[in-house]
């Protein structure tokens, strides 16, 4: 389905309306400007209806699907009030600029149109993407992830219902990926073009964007925890949990556990510590998908035939790999967690390589350890460091180390 000047209309009209949405988005620029309070009282209004559960008929079957709690999915809701994205707007926009010395006015705008092609590992995401578009003022156009279950369209439908003057600033069309001439002719609108994804998803953005459009990628990256030999079984039990939650399908997920030892006693001490508490957590919150859990089973089965050099702890779908490499890697997924010794030392010097891929690590040490541990990960590029759910969310957070908001605007100087 196609969302175009408020209205769904059926994707075989497609063409018809891709003719006509550059000069539609030039015959908005030119009359309309949108200001970022109009957007937060319409996302208020919608996220209230949400939390009443007015599309309790969507949301709940996508989070059972999903293996979500509803208390998560509050978490999220929440990031759409009013509250919050007045918070986050004060932080990434922060308040008028200042003139220069000699007099020079300074004025923020937007982009102009922003092209989102979005990824489908987080239901709602897109909807979100293009938020954050509309509250620094630009029009946005919505690639839908093949994924995609319906929530995006709605969300936006209802965000337009509620406020009728964000129908020329929001279009949506589930083009399929393989669709490259639809695809590149709305890039070729775009003056950015915002990427949810991996590194061919950002590739074959650079290679299809004009050079004078801005390429704003949020690429996949990937998340490990890093604690030292004094962890506890609770702090262990809380990192087992959030994998659990998760099912490490975020770019914030735990793939991994790097343990700040050279002793292969330590790191095996802690593996079977962590996996009795991985076991605890995937009971309280049920198993996976078993089409899941049987690929993987068949995975880990394939690695004892081949003698790897690993020691598997696995049962019930799940599994904790002790390895005696310190590579960075993305795990199995889906509960599936790896475990190496990593000593401080050799943090920089192992996970610097890997720095454009990196995103969060849990860090649990104990707290006369935390500056040396977190400046060490910082420098080798991480960009989030956590105490605990390594998943949480926060308004005014960076993403990737990146203020949004501030990527999709641009400052105008004026002589006074």
């Amino acid at each position: 389905m196609i969302l175009m000047h408020g209205n769904v209309i059926s994707t075989h009209l497609e063409s018809k309306y891709l003719d006509s949405l550059y000069d539609d988005c030039l015959n908005t620029l030119h009359h309309e400007t949108l200001k970022p309070e109009i957007v937060i009282q319409a996302c208020d209004t919608l996220y209230k209806r949400v939390i009443n559960g007015e599309f309790n008929e969507i949301i709940f079957p996508l989070l059972r699907s999903s293996n979500i709690s509803y208390e998560r999915f509050r978490d999220m809701a929440n990031l759409f009030s009013k509250e919050e994205l007045e918070y986050k707007c004060k932080i990434e926009l922060g308040s008028m600029l200042p003139p220069l010395k000699n007099g020079t006015i300074r004025k923020r705008y937007p982009l102009g149109i922003l092209f989102h092609i979005a990824a489908g590992n987080v239901d709602g995401l897109p909807a979100y993407s293009v938020i954050e578009g509309l509250l620094a003022g630009n029009i946005n156009i919505l690639k839908l992830p093949s994924s995609d279950n319906g929530l995006s369209i709605r969300l936006l439908y209802e965000l337009i219902q509620i406020e009728p003057k964000l129908k020329e600033f929001i279009y949506v069309f589930d083009v399929p990926s393989t669709d490259f001439a639809t695809i590149q002719k709305l890039a070729s609108i775009a003056d950015g073009i915002v990427v949810w994804g991996g590194d061919e998803a950002v590739k074959a953005a650079r290679n299809m964007a004009d050079i004078t459009t801005k390429i704003i990628d949020w690429g996949h990256k990937l998340s490990f925890a890093y604690m030292t030999s004094s962890i506890s079984d609770d702090q262990l039990y809380q990192l087992a949990c959030h994998i659990c939650e998760t099912n490490q399908v975020l770019c914030s997920s735990c793939q991994g556990i790097f343990v700040d030892t050279s002793q292969k006693e330590v790191l095996e001490n802690i593996g079977q510590r962590f996996y009795e508490q991985l076991l605890k957590a995937n009971k309280e919150y049920g198993k996976t998908d078993i089409g899941m859990r049987g690929k993987n089973t068949l995975r880990l089965y394939t690695d004892k035939l081949e003698d790897n050099n690993y020691k598997i702890l696995s049962n019930e779908g799940i599994s904790v790999v002790i390895k005696y490499d310190q590579e960075l890697e993305l795990s199995y997924l889906f509960r599936n967690v790896w475990i190496k010794a990593l000593p401080h030392e050799n943090i920089i010097y192992q996970l610097k390589p890997h720095q454009s891929h990196l995103q969060t690590c849990g860090l649990f040490c104990d707290e006369s350890e935390k500056d040396l541990l977190a400046s060490l990960l910082a420098s080798a590029g991480i960009i989030r460091i956590t105490k605990g759910n390594m998943s949480r969310m926060f308004a005014g957070e960076a993403h990737d180390g990146r203020y949004p908001l501030v990527e999709y605007s641009r400052i105008v100087e004026i002589d006074s």
